[in-house]
């Protein structure tokens, strides 16, 4: 096995770097795994890197609506129980409330999330909302119902192990999914070259024979296989016909410096009534994530970071406080929109007439959105097929 990365380090959007300004390791973005995310879990088991991660010792989802200053914890329980105590739910909803996912699976593919689930209720506004855009990178008037449902079932609907919230800790995501499985390559003597970009494949008798990178060709004996792992339009450049999701969506993240940690913050929280969606805290630093966020990928970074930490002073009750150092990373193409005629174009791990290419990336068919726990089951399945 040979490891092609075309860049200068590993981890695509899930690595984590050293900023100057801020002179704190911080995460390109952030990303939340769930108890659920159990191919994800077991990769991170099987290279060594699930210690790096941090979880909380409830299983909780807090949230803080900044217009009201409301704040609630959105508590999940095993079986459908804990939607009767008003304690465990969001404020001003009812039971019958949370009966609404069970919905999603009785309508073709081509129905949206809006379509199924009303947005402008309490619920609707402080729960599914949040929930969609953080979920499926899409505004729930474009998101597809089906890919939301495949997330709640397996979350929402199993209790509270598979919804344990799990992020990063001290050593970031590279700590936990990019070093670690370094490391196990380089245990292994896996050969590994970095700055080497495909630039396009030599396809013969329906099979790979070559493959041109930028630091050269490579010619492929018999017996070997290619898994291209690369993003949706590189595949469809170096495969003319592939069909693959055409629209990205984009997702904002700024990272801001505190004078000092404030403990008093959960890990991580829901915010409504703002701009700002999740707040992740880090010792002094806290990260902000926004999603769907493709109408602010034009807004200079300056005046993102004042918009963004207006948010957190309301929520830690300092408004007008000036903004502390801040690192905005804009990620133009974080993933592909989740809309129906989207997921409609997501290939299989297989590439019709060639016999030894795999396809593998969270845009190909998982049933998921694009999350780090789909591109980890596409990889796993690629794996399978190619060792088949």
């Amino acid at each position: 096995m040979t490891l092609h990365e075309a860049t200068a380090q590993a981890g695509g959007r899930c690595r984590s770097f050293h900023d100057p300004l801020l002179d704190r390791l911080i995460d390109n973005g952030n990303h939340l795994l769930l108890g659920a995310n159990r191919h994800a879990l077991a990769y991170l088991e099987r290279i060594g890197g699930r210690a790096a991660l941090e979880s909380p010792a409830k299983v909780e989802l807090p949230f803080h609506d900044l217009a009201s200053g409301e704040s609630w914890v959105l508590r999940p329980g095993f079986g459908p129980g804990w939607i009767f105590n008003p304690a465990r739910r969001v404020p001003d909803t009812h039971w019958w409330n949370y009966l609404r996912p069970l919905a999603l699976p009785l309508f073709n593919h081509q129905m949206r999330v809006a379509d199924v689930m009303t947005m402008d209720s309490p619920i609707g506004q402080r729960l599914w909302h949040p929930l969609t855009v953080s979920i499926l990178n899409t505004a729930p008037v474009e998101a597809s119902a089906h890919l939301l449902w495949s997330v709640f079932r397996r979350t929402l609907l199993k209790g509270p192990a598979a919804c344990r919230p799990y992020s990063a800790g001290p050593s970031g995501l590279s700590g936990a999914f990019i070093d670690p499985a370094l490391a196990w390559l380089r245990a292994r003597d896996v050969p590994m070259h970095f700055g080497h970009r495909l630039r396009g494949l030599t396809i013969q008798a329906g099979r790979v024979t070559a493959l041109d990178f930028s630091a050269g060709p490579r010619g492929l004996g018999p017996q070997d296989r290619v898994v291209l792992a690369v993003p949706a339009s590189t595949a469809a450049e170096l495969l003319p016909g592939l069909t693959v999701p055409l629209d990205h969506g984009a997702i904002l993240n700024a990272h801001f410096r505190l004078p000092a940690p404030v403990p008093h913050l959960p890990p991580f929280i829901g915010l409504v009534g703002g701009v700002a969606e999740w707040l992740f805290r880090r010792g002094d630093v806290l990260s902000v994530t926004v999603s769907a966020a493709d109408r602010w990928m034009e807004q200079p970074s300056d005046e993102l970071a004042k918009l963004l930490w207006a948010d957190i002073a309301r929520l830690l009750g300092t408004p007008g406080a000036p903004c502390p150092p801040c690192r905005i990373i804009k990620e133009r193409g974080a993933g592909f929109a989740a809309t129906p005629a989207n997921a409609a174009r997501r290939p299989g791990a297989r590439m019709p007439g060639v016999a030894n290419l795999l396809l593998a990336g969270d845009w190909t068919d998982t049933s998921l959105p694009a999350t780090i726990e789909g591109a980890v089951l596409s990889g796993q399945r690629a794996a399978r097929l190619t060792l088949a």
